[in-house]
């Protein structure tokens, strides 16, 4: 590759995400804190758990004088931006789980492999390249008689190998190789297992691509349509659909499966084992589960790629996506057609108003807590008002009712009758003066009427045009002792 070709390359590759992360300007410390929360212990975090853990860490290196001034949701919502973190929102979860991108994997890889002190050339990668450049050789030999000599010298190496275990000569790893060995394969079974974020990133750019092929297919039908209508899965006949179809296979496998443990397990059992850290044997005691979750991770998102595209070409919602589709490549070949005679700086006499909507994480609400605003004290509970008769006649002194007039609805309506409550004469007379005239009949009431021992409820309306009741004392004001008492 010339040189000018692969400056334009490195120019490309300085925009992706990994190259950005390596050359940030807080670079050091976001590796940092995505190595230490995201990489090294658990891969997923709630957004609430890890946006404690990253402010106790930022706190931690302010003490140290290091000019951090934003807070942990800040450089979390940022990372988000620049594709360092992904989001999602697992079923039945309350709130968002955050995990590495495999950009970010791939640039923590590096930095820590700059850490590492590893031998240039060690004796297990060696023999590694050595046994799958045979293993290819042999497996891709279409000549009979040279694969029969092939798997007669190894059935002679594998007699030759029993004769003497039989005969008691055991030839073992030393414990530095063997430790070596260990090593290359924890390495090597970290990258498979993040290869798996590759295998879903993949798939998430085939389902936008087949979805693009459904929108920008000519006719009534195009050829991702007629496959998907003839019930063909495209996602996993496809080449990355496929590859991972015959590993997830391999994996599933249950006699593959308790080969694994039962080798893992033999393997951690050796002496040779006490040196690995304890990361390291944390590592391969959990690698077939680890490989079982990152694989049922994929496979769900295959399967949902797969379903989701069906639905959407079922339901006749790329029709509704091709009309739009079509709308704007017209007026695209519009533009294109007055580009010579309009500039894009010209008025045209028109305003377009667009509508835009903010979006923001729930992350970055804080919900009202009801305790802060809580009273220490508590709200003593008052006694009942007790209003007797010298009190309404105290109130009576000091109002301006109409007492003329009520005393005329009472002599009216003893004429007719031999005593009335207060409530009868609120039913022939309306209170002209809202509470003012109940508070007048209670007055009148109390100095020439004969109250009873019970309640009774009246009714008026006030002078805001809203009907109202109340419960007082009831009170007779009878033919011949109202006019005496006059």
């Amino acid at each position: 590759m010339k040189a000018t070709h692969r400056a334009t390359t490195n120019q490309r590759l300085r925009s992706e995400v990994t190259w950005r992360l390596l050359a940030a300007d807080n670079a050091p410390v976001a590796i940092g804190l995505l190595h230490a929360h995201l990489f090294e212990g658990e891969r997923r975090l709630s957004g609430s758990i890890l946006n404690e853990r990253i402010s106790r860490d930022l706190s931690a290196m302010r003490t140290e004088g290091r000019n951090l001034p934003e807070t942990a949701q800040y450089y979390l919502h940022q990372w988000l931006t620049d594709g360092y973190l992904e989001r999602s929102y697992e079923p039945g979860a309350s709130e968002e789980v955050y995990e590495l991108s495999a950009a970010a994997i791939q640039a923590i890889r590096f930095v820590d492999s700059l850490t590492q002190k590893r031998t240039v050339a060690t004796e297990s990668r060696l023999s590694l390249v050595i046994q799958q450049l045979t293993q290819l050789a042999a497996q891709t030999d279409n000549d009979p008689e040279s694969r029969v000599q092939g798997l007669i010298r190894e059935r002679a190496r594998i007699d030759a190998e029993i004769e003497a275990v039989r005969a008691g000569r055991v030839d073992t790893l030393p414990g530095d190789r063997a430790l070596e060995r260990v090593r290359e394969i924890i390495a090597l079974a970290d990258e498979l297992a993040n290869d798996f974020r590759h295998v879903r990133d993949q798939f998430h750019q085939l389902n936008r691509q087949l979805r693009e092929r459904v929108m920008e297919s000519e006719g009534t039908r195009g050829g991702v349509l007629e496959e998907l209508f003839a019930g063909v899965d495209v996602i996993a006949a496809s080449d990355a659909g496929r590859t991972f179809k015959a590993f997830w296979r391999l994996l599933t496998d249950p006699e593959q499966s308790i080969e694994i443990e039962e080798a893992l397990e033999q393997l951690l059992s050796r002496e040779f084992s006490s040196e690995l850290g304890r990361q390291d044997r944390r590592f391969l005691s959990r690698l077939t589960k680890l490989l079982l979750e990152r694989g049922g991770d994929v496979h769900e998102v295959l399967q949902h790629f797969a379903r989701s595209l069906k639905q959407f070409v079922q339901s006749r919602e790329y029709l509704e996506q091709r009309r739009l589709n079509t709308l704007v490549k017209e007026a695209q070949r519009l533009a294109l057609e007055i580009r010579d005679r309009i500039r894009p700086t010209d008025d045209i006499g028109h305003t377009l108003h667009l509508t835009s909507s903010k979006l923001s994480s729930l992350a970055q609400y804080c919900l009202y807590d009801p305790s802060l605003d809580r009273i220490d004290t508590g709200i003593p509970l008052a006694e009942a008002a007790e209003i007797s008769l010298e009190a309404v006649g105290e109130l009576v002194a000091h109002s301006e009712i109409d007492f003329r007039r009520l005393q005329t609805h009472i002599e009216v309506l003893l004429a007719a009758r031999d005593q009335v409550t207060i409530a009868e004469i609120l039913d022939s007379y309306p209170a002209e003066q809202g509470l003012g005239s109940v508070v007048g009949y209670l007055a009148l009431g109390s100095r020439r009427g004969l109250p009873a021992n019970r309640k009774e409820i009246v009714r008026w309306q006030g002078l805001d045009g809203v009907e109202r009741q109340a419960r007082i004392p009831c009170i007779y004001f009878v033919r011949g002792r109202f006019s005496e008492s006059a």
